[in-house]
């Protein structure tokens, strides 16, 4: 059954791919009427997410910002299915790495240093991975958890290794990495999902308690990888500006959850800054501290 709605859904997939972006974000302003006004797509989640995050806000504000929040989510969507048939050119014009961004991966690359990007849900993470393997001269690795769905899986794999990256299954990333060790590459961590609550890193995030996972910093230790803060933020209606800073260059010398505390403030002031790039409809703070 999950084989026939994929080789009927993937003819339309392509079709939306194909569209001119002035009827392109057209079709993406439709679908926030459906989304939202009509079929109401965890709203519940969304508006307590923004509640327990900005307290201080009035409930216009917090409205104000889910209106936002669910028109940008129904643009990345599309701009997900954009990346099937966008041509490079376009991909690198939409998407662009400014030049202090440039000069870290090039400065990285001369001295022969891998390194460890971080970086959150926020703005178009999938045009960013496709930009830097056109712009950069290290390899990109991102790792994604696979798809339950075979189909779709292998679908978002090729979208997202269209220009050169290279993906690893979270659960065989340190494998991956000690294999590729060699290398001159960028791993790419999405460093705000979220963990089981054992284990985990806790901190204080969007002034709830947040669990964190240690993979970023541990593997960084491991490594000594420099650790690269990455943020996406959104020129205007389908550009993006690639933004990045070092968070740590000698991870080594670290302590404890300096690393894993450094990323969550970092991403924590990009929220604030732009709250509706960020996942609202993610269900973050399912576990508490015991």
């Amino acid at each position: 059954m999950s084989s026939i709605i994929f080789y009927l859904t993937l003819p339309l997939l392509y079709l939306i791919s194909l569209l001119p972006f002035p009827i392109f974000y057209l079709l993406s302003d439709c679908i926030y009427l459906l989304l939202y006004r009509i079929i109401g797509y965890r709203k519940k989640v969304v508006y307590e997410n923004l509640k327990n995050s900005f307290p201080n806000k009035s409930h216009n504000e917090l409205k104000l910002i889910e209106k936002k929040f669910y028109r940008y989510l129904c643009d990345l969507f599309l701009e997900t299915l954009k990346t099937l048939t966008i041509s490079k050119d376009e991909a690198v014009r939409r998407c662009a790495f400014n030049e202090n961004t440039k000069h870290i991966f090039k400065e990285l690359y001369d001295q022969k240093k891998s390194c460890i990007l971080v970086m959150g849900h926020y703005g178009n993470w999938e045009w960013a991975g496709n930009s830097f393997s056109l712009l950069n001269p290290q390899q990109l690795y991102v790792i994604y958890h696979p798809l339950s769905n075979k189909h779709f899986d292998k679908l978002m794999y090729n979208m997202r290794s269209r220009f050169g990256t290279k993906l690893y299954a979270m659960k065989d990333t340190m494998r991956e990495m000690v294999r590729n060790r060699q290398e001159i590459n960028a791993t790419a961590f999405i460093a705000d999902q979220t963990p089981s609550p054992e284990g985990a890193y806790w901190t204080t995030f969007l002034n709830q308690d947040t669990p964190v996972f240690w993979g970023t910093e541990k593997i960084a230790q491991k490594f000594n990888y420099p650790v690269v803060y990455v943020t996406v933020n959104r020129i205007k209606r389908g550009y993006y500006e690639v933004n990045t800073e070092y968070l740590v260059i000698d991870p080594k010398n670290t302590k404890e959850g300096e690393i894993s505390e450094l990323h969550t403030r970092k991403l924590e002031k990009d929220i604030i800054s732009n709250p509706e790039l960020w996942l609202w409809s993610h269900r973050r703070w399912k576990y508490k501290r015991k």
